[in-house]
This record gives structure tokens, sequence and C-alpha cells, in this order.
């Protein structure tokens, strides 16, 4: 839903006909209502709009509003009102909320939470960020591994309202070891005297993490598997939570997110782009720039070390920035490919030299067409607007095309997997930073072919 479809409820606000309001806003998707809450500009209208919501959807709409939003709300309600919202909030949703707002704002939500939740909550908390255990819910459908089909779905009519998903679930042992999982839909079609344990998937087929497993590693497992949703263990195999579907969408979003920022060379944030300060900006993007620029120090020095050549042949200096930018461009195209690929799983460490050799492979006929068609280029702008270019520099700017490419392409599918093998992550290695490695590399072929083949 667009923002200029939220007029009709803005003239509703201003002529206070809230009850109307409440009638069109309940039959909207949450996530649409969540949309309308936040394009509000008065915090007081904010408040007011989230109170007239029923109580049995507030808590979902909340868990759908960015962190803004749900801070205004949270600053001005009563504590009566934060400590409902805190009882039909899911764990995880109210754990994401208190990891994104200030600390002043956590304390009084805290001390308006019942102290069981309150110790639940501290406890995600604790979790390091970006792991299984930081993402996880707990209202998940657990049954013993005593119980019959029909025992199970009578415990599942009585407890999965509080539930976040009743699709998948979760078989345990007396001493809450997973043994098992089973789909409702097997529950539902099989006779109401088996036993769990004849039906439900054995340890064989048991997809687990624990806590302290990487979120990214939750999701490709996710998706391996087709999984709507992922079992956290701990050490000893006790079933402590569950990552669902929706957690594990926005798991791919953040990683999807924080690797293109790192391809640009920026510092990780989370925050969004207009709500980011200038000065928060402008930090995330002076250090890898200043590494840049002084990276390209080499570069210069190449130059330098080269001007008495540079001014004695013509049409040297002025191929440059081609031979320097087809070189970046080359390594930036197969250093995504290869950043992709180690994220998806696709490509191993161990694979680095089947990849070496196809990237050759491809290199040496890529390097050959550019370097033809730049022949091509030269001797049609020397004879058709007098360039100064010799054939031998034309030779030299066309094999130094070829193998500008041959190298880029090398470095493009080395750099990345090097970082993964120091486990570093390989987003780093690609775009500016490839750029500026082959550029050096570039000058330095070019020249040597130019020693060679031109008499100075």
């Amino acid at each position: 839903m667009e923002e200029k479809d939220f007029e009709r409820y803005y003239s509703l606000i201003e002529t206070n006909q809230l009850k109307q309001l409440k009638n069109e806003l309940t039959e909207m998707a949450y996530p649409d209502i969540a949309e309308f809450i936040m394009s509000i500009e008065d915090e007081k209208t904010v408040v007011k709009v989230f109170r007239i919501l029923p109580k049995d959807i507030s808590a979902d709409v909340f868990a759908y509003l960015d962190s803004d939003s749900q801070e205004i709300i949270v600053r001005l309600i009563t504590d009566r009102e934060i400590e409902r919202l805190m009882d039909d909030l899911y764990v995880d949703d109210a754990v994401d909320f208190l990891e994104e707002v200030p600390a002043n704002v956590v304390r009084r939500v805290l001390a308006n939470t019942d102290r069981e939740t309150r110790e639940i909550i501290n406890r995600f908390l604790k979790y390091p960020e970006n792991c299984a255990g930081s993402v996880m819910t707990i209202e998940m459908v657990e049954l013993h591994d005593r119980l019959t089909v029909g025992e199970a779905i009578k415990n599942i009519r009585r407890t999965g309202v509080d539930k976040e998903t009743i699709y998948t679930c979760y078989v345990i042992d007396d001493k809450r070891h997973l043994v098992g999982t089973i789909p409702l839909r097997r529950l539902i079609l099989n006779d109401e005297d088996e036993y769990l344990t004849d039906i439900m998937s054995d340890d064989e087929q048991l997809i687990s993490v624990t806590t302290m497993d990487d979120q990214e590693d939750v999701a490709a497992l996710a998706k391996k598997y087709d999984l709507l949703s992922v079992p956290v263990v701990d050490r000893e195999n006790r079933l402590v939570g569950i990552i669902t579907i929706d957690d594990i969408v926005d798991i791919i979003d953040e990683e999807a997110t924080e690797d293109f920022e790192k391809m640009a060379n920026l510092r990780p944030s989370d925050d969004e782009y207009l709500k980011t300060k200038v000065l928060k900006l402008a930090k995330n993007r002076i250090p890898w720039l200043m590494v840049l620029m002084i990276s390209s120090t080499l570069t210069g020095q190449i130059i330098e070390g080269f001007e008495s050549k540079l001014a004695a042949v013509a049409g040297l200096t002025a191929c440059i920035p081609m031979l320097m930018g087809t070189g970046g461009n080359s390594g930036s195209q197969v250093s995504t490919l290869i950043i992709r690929g180690l994220a998806l799983g696709e490509i191993k460490v161990k694979d680095y030299f089947k990849v070496l050799w196809k990237e050759i492979r491809v290199s040496i006929m890529v390097g050959f067409a550019l370097g033809v068609v730049n022949a091509l280029r030269m001797f049609i702008l020397r004879s058709t607007i007098g360039n100064d270019a010799s054939n031998s520099v034309i030779l030299v700017v066309s094999l130094s095309v070829w193998c500008v490419v041959i190298v880029a392409k090398i470095m493009g599918c080395t750099l990345p997997i090097i970082a993964k093998l120091l486990k570093l992550d390989p987003a780093m290695m690609t775009g500016p930073m490839i750029s500026t490695v082959v550029d050096a590399i570039s000058l330095l072929i070019y020249f040597t072919l130019a020693n060679a083949i031109i008499p100075f």
C-alpha cells in the first residue's frame, strides 16, 4: 500500500472519527497497519492510533513497526499498557525491539514485565549478536515422546494459541533432548492411537542448530532443507527454541545488505539511510576510502617511475585510464560471482584450483577479444583523427589489455577465497579493493611490455 492511499485515514484522524478508523484498520493486514502508523509524523497521533487497535492485534502490529515508532509508543503509553503489550508480544519480537531502543526505554520496559518474562528476555539479550540464540523464539509446540497422536492433538489445541507456529511439532524426551519432529499434517492424517515415536522423523532426518551457530548458517540450512522453522538446541542437544521462517527471511535480508555494504567498502550499519546521521555516514565511509587512497600511492609511484617514457612516446599516457578501468572491471566481474558462490555454499575453499583453471580459460578468451577490438579501435582513431599512436604503441596496449584481463580475473577469484580461508568476509574483496590492487599490476604489465617492445 502506497502512502497516498492513507489520505482517507488522515482525514478520519483530523475529524476525530476514531471508531470509523478503527473499523477500517482492523480490515487491513498487520504490515499495512504498521506502515500507516509509521507514516504519521506527530508522536501523539501515533500513540492515539495505536491505542484504538483491538488488543488481540496490537502486539502483532507493534512487531512490524520500525524501532523509532516502537520507541515513541513505549515512551508515551502507561506502565500498565507496557505490561499488557509485553505479555502479548512473542519473545523474539520483544527481544528484537529491546535490542534497538535506548537503555532508558529498555529499563522501563523490563520494570513493567513479569519476572518470568524478564528472565527469559535477559537470557536472550545475553546471546552474542547474530547467533542462533539471539534470534530464536521459545514459543513452539513441544510434544513428549510418550504421547499418542490423539493426546498430541489435544495438547496442541490447549496450548497452540500461544505458540508462534504449529506447523512443525518438536518431540522431546524426559530430559528435553530433541528426538524428532512431526509436521502437523502428519499428525492429522494418522490414527489417534499411534505413538509419536512411530511416526516422527528419526534421528537421521533431524535437522537442528546450536544456540551459538551463526545466523547466516541457519538461513543456509533452512534454504537447503526447505524448512519453515529450524530447531535450536544447546550443547547437550536439549531443545531451547526455534527460528521461524519470518526471522529467517529477515536474516537473509540483513546478511545480503551487509554484503552489499562491504562490497562497496562501507562499514556495515543496521540503520536506514534517511535515519542515519551525517556524521555516522561519514565515519562509515572514511576508513576504507583512506585505505584505498593510501594504497593507490603504489600506482602513483609506478607512473612516476616511467614519466620519461610516457613523455617520449606519444599515445602511451592516453591509454592508461582505459587499461586500468578494463582491469578493475574484469576483476570485479569474477569477484562478484565468487563471493556469491561462497555465500551460497556453491563454492568451497577446496575448489580454488577448479575455479582458477576455469577463470584462466575464460580470461584468455575475453582478453583476446578485448585486445583485438582495442587494436581495431586505435587503428581507426589513427586514420580518422590523426592519432599519433604508432604500430608499436598499438601492439603494447593490445597485449597489455590481454595480459591485464588474465591477471585481473585471477586476482578476482583468488582474493575472496583467500579471505574465506583467513576467516574474513569475502565481500570485502570486491569493487574498489580489487580495482586498487589490479590498477598497480596493470601499470606494471603495461610499462614492462612498453620497455620490451618500444625502442627508447
